[in-house]
């Protein structure tokens, strides 16, 4: 009933929105017209070594959610799992050992709980990174550019901004922007620099709500806004997450404008997103900086994909 409910407020919400608009901001291009990796050309070996040296705890955090029937989605992704069984479950085991076993069947969205948006997911009027049209990647098996299964494995320098120890609340409210003025203060307050190659993550409170609240959760949500979202796609940063469930603000700054943050870091400057991170751990740590793990799952064509990034002080 909870999942239903916001599905229809969020379709209804979204229905009353006008097409993509255009973009304030030309495309980006800089690493060659054959392009498909974007900011992920900026990851080298210098920065997996210098994010290493950040480790000097070896604790760990994992910044996926847990994901399952019961997580809020943007409607009408869903998540389904069937656990099967060699037999019946009260049949004869196998070998001498006595073997027996389960498998498993997932039936699910890959953009359920914490995700990573590839560069093939937004654009606009079709178009998507490094100008490339719909039409020549897009396919109902797969796309055959783009795919979140390309992009390498995302290990570098990872930045956290307390965007709701910044505004002292325990949470931001939906709808509550902050741009690169916000993030310039929140950084010198928590004495972070934003590099070339950073992954930045925001914590904002607001994921205590998909479990407590869903239905709010889903309304809207805190978020970056579009001179945020360029200023820190202009210092080189390879992806930009938070604890929300979209990234950006919502509702946007400008009504009429759908998702823009998302269409300009995605098809403009090849800045991926995560979304749904579980930043609250680190966030009560006051772990700033740390060496950022990410190796997606490499399923062939994804959009968008299901992943739980590590973070290690």
């Amino acid at each position: 009933m909870v999942r239903h409910a916001f599905r229809i407020m969020i379709g209804l919400a979204l229905a009353a929105l006008p097409a993509f608009a255009s973009e304030d901001h030309e495309p980006l291009v800089r690493f060659g017209p054959d392009d498909t990796l974007g900011a992920a050309n900026l990851l080298s070996a210098e920065k997996v070594v210098s994010a290493a040296a950040l480790v000097t705890l070896g604790k760990t955090y994992a910044l996926g959610v847990e994901t399952g029937p019961d997580t809020p989605a943007y409607p009408p992704r869903d998540y389904k799992l069937v656990v099967t069984q060699n037999t019946d479950g009260t049949g004869t085991p196998v070998g001498s050992n006595n073997a027996t076993a389960n498998d498993d069947l997932l039936l699910t969205w890959l953009g359920v709980g914490s995700q990573l948006d590839g560069l093939g997911h937004l654009g606009s009027d079709h178009v998507y990174y490094n100008n490339l049209h719909a039409s020549e990647f897009v396919t109902p098996t797969g796309l055959t550019k783009l795919g979140t299964h390309e992009i390498p494995p995302i290990v570098t320098r990872g930045v956290l901004l307390d965007m709701a120890r910044h505004f002292g609340v325990e949470r931001l409210e939906a709808g509550q922007a902050f741009n690169s003025a916000e993030i310039k203060a929140a950084s010198a307050s928590q004495g972070i620099e934003i590099g070339a190659g950073d992954v930045v993550l925001f914590h904002t409170g607001w994921q205590a709500l998909a479990t407590s609240d869903p239905d709010a959760f889903m309304a809207g949500m805190p978020g970056i806004g579009e001179e945020g979202a360029h200023y820190l796609a202009e210092l080189d940063v390879v992806a930009i997450g938070a604890d929300t469930w979209g990234l950006e603000v919502i509702p946007s700054e400008n009504p009429q404008r759908a998702f823009p943050v998302h269409v300009d870091l995605l098809k403009n400057h090849g800045v991926y997103i995560l979304e749904n991170m579980a930043t609250a751990a680190l966030a009560a740590d006051e772990g700033w900086e740390f060496l950022f793990v990410l190796g997606q799952p490499r399923f062939v064509g994804t959009v968008q994909v299901v992943v739980n990034p590590i973070a290690i002080r």
